[in-house]
């Protein structure tokens, strides 16, 4: 690895950086210097080795015909030195620290998280409640919870749960709906977001119904949940944003009749990192949490028409 002296690292983290972020404002940002800074690294690093990687366009850097393979080996061997300094960083068994969707988050792991702290005294959580795809590889999470297809690269995606959704409503309004028919006098809250629709419920459900008509649109799923609980219409919801609504009675699941979404609930970890111990006890007990709430996933299944579309949490 002698050849290494001929060029300083910082270079090297220069070009890859650009290489694969597409420009010298992202690589900038990522490793925390200004654009000068990097764009000072490259051409020092481009000297040293003797090479061009990159040439200068009116559109910026575009990567040579040399560039381009030797740029995916630099990112190669950084992402490998990377997971072996992640390695070092979890090696603290006593905190686990866990990237999840903010809904997962707040709607259904903060009420039964007590129990997995009650089970294993000696780890500390620390959840990171995003809805960015962490890079597992280059970070210090040890675990994420994703929806969707479980076909992310880069990561090992292990089945937890398929997604399902059903309608549900404030138990007074419940009280008009003594069929499936009655939904369509019911007004709907609908979440903007949704990659689902009331129509596919009810078309996999073999319903010919209308479907009720939005009374109040939200962007945020959480607030659709509030809505729902204060009685402004029906929603379309899934068990992790209302098992504990379900299971406190303030919300009420007027058919048992659960759809799939085509998506589903996956772990995700970094490719070829053994698993802690920590790792596996949290899933374990996440596995036995789901198989108790029978207020969120209990019901009958129907399986999806098509796979929805790719989302994550």
């Amino acid at each position: 690895m002698r050849n290494l002296n001929l060029v300083h690292l910082n270079g090297l983290r220069a070009l890859e950086a650009v290489g694969r972020l597409g420009s010298l404002q992202a690589a900038a940002e990522e490793l925390g210097v200004t654009v000068g800074a990097v764009s000072q690294q490259v051409i020092r690093a481009e000297e040293q080795l003797g090479r061009a990687i990159f040439d200068r366009t009116n559109r910026g850097l575009t990567q040579t015909a040399f560039g381009t393979p030797f740029l995916a080996r630099l990112s190669a061997g950084f992402g490998q030195i990377s997971e072996a300094v992640a390695t070092t960083q979890r090696r603290d068994d006593a905190i686990l620290t866990i990237s999840v969707a903010p809904i997962f988050a707040s709607r259904w792991l903060i009420h039964r998280i007590d129990r997995f702290a009650a089970a294993h005294p000696e780890i500390s959580l620390r959840i990171e409640a995003t809805t960015t795809l962490v890079d597992l590889a280059r970070s210090d999470v040890d675990l994420g919870i994703r929806v969707g297809p479980g076909t992310w690269p880069d990561v090992r995606a292990e089945f937890l749960i398929p997604q399902v959704m059903f309608p549900v409503c404030a138990p007074a309004l419940a009280e008009k709906i003594k069929t499936p028919e009655d939904l369509a006098a019911q007004p709907a809250v609908i979440d903007g977001n949704d990659q689902f629709t009331w129509e596919r419920w009810l078309k996999a459900a073999g319903l010919d119904i209308p479907a009720p008509k939005a009374r109040h649109v939200f962007s945020d799923a959480s607030l659709c949940l509030d809505a729902a609980l204060a009685g402004q219409g029906v929603l379309l919801a899934w068990p992790v944003l209302a098992s504990w609504a379900l299971k406190e009675g303030r919300l009420v699941a007027p058919f048992p009749l659960r759809v799939e979404t085509g998506n589903g609930y996956y772990f995700v970890t970094a490719p070829g990192v053994p698993e802690p111990r920590k790792v596996s006890l949290f899933k374990r007990w996440l596995r036995a949490a789901i198989a108790e709430d029978e207020d969120g996933f209990a019901g009958a299944v129907i399986p999806a028409l098509s796979p929805a579309s790719p989302s994550s949490p």
